[in-house]
């Protein structure tokens, strides 16, 4: 997770304990994603012709799969960031960090994207949107679907990762420690 020394909320503990699972069965769709990319390729480079269907189940995959791997990454720690500069700062330094980025760039893009989302979603489905090709896949509602549940488990991310960096620095300052060395 993170490399810290303050005992995180409970509640941080128990949302990031269901993002982790969430995500750790999302990413099975890995190997599902290998083996229609592996058919995909066996039908159009040995059998000549290749599926419409095939290829728009790989890109729904990799959207889920990216949807639950964002929050994933976030909850692990593994997400990118300029690690150059971040590994020469203090804890102190790198929880302010994380918390001033989620508090003003993450959490506030995922609730705009979850507010503007649910027009788009609804028209989806009241429509029952499907592919634009007729031999797609008939039911592009539903992966729709997932582009909210992952901004919203995202955001749960956020404000879990935003709750431990302010334990974190309250920790520190009750504990009449001030020094950036933490």
């Amino acid at each position: 997770m993170q490399q810290e020394t303050t005992k995180a909320p409970r509640f941080c503990e128990v949302l990031d304990d269901i993002i982790l699972r969430i995500g750790r069965f999302f990413s099975w769709l890995n190997a599902i994603l290998v083996i229609v990319i592996i058919g995909q390729v066996f039908l159009r480079y040995v059998m000549g012709m290749g599926l419409v269907i095939l290829e728009e189940l790989q890109w729904h995959l990799y959207a889920v799969g990216i949807m639950f791997g964002l929050s994933y990454c976030l909850v692990q720690n593994t997400h990118i960031r300029l690690d150059l500069l971040h590994d020469n700062f203090s804890q102190r330094t790198k929880e302010w960090v994380e918390l001033l980025g989620n508090l003003l760039l993450l959490f506030p893009i995922t609730i705009i994207i979850l507010i503007h989302g649910w027009s788009f979603l609804l028209d989806s489905w009241l429509v029952r949107e499907g592919s634009d090709s007729p031999i797609g896949l008939p039911a592009r509602y539903i992966i729709k679907s997932f582009l909210l549940s992952g901004f919203g488990l995202l955001a749960l991310a956020a404000l879990s990762r935003m709750v431990r960096s302010v334990a974190f620095l309250r920790s520190r300052n009750e504990g009449g420690r001030h020094s950036d060395a933490d």
